[in-house]
């Protein structure tokens, strides 16, 4: 019989909380300004976390591939 492993978890995915965290709490971001191009803030901020969410997820994926 086989002792079961302990899986650790590494640093690097540790990053994927970012976001998670970021826009878990939107009473921290729910407001109007600063706008940018006319969206208010609520909006862009919401925006650009898929796009930094996307790039952190790219950078695990490529630390914990090899």
């Amino acid at each position: 019989m086989s002792t079961p492993t302990k899986t650790r978890i590494s640093p690097w995915a540790l990053l994927l909380l970012l976001p998670y965290l970021a826009l878990c709490f939107p009473s921290l971001y729910n407001r109007m300004t600063p706008d940018l191009m006319g969206f208010p803030f609520f909006y862009w901020y919401q925006l650009a976390w898929v796009i930094i969410a996307s790039a952190i997820m790219l950078v695990v994926y490529r630390k914990l591939k090899s």
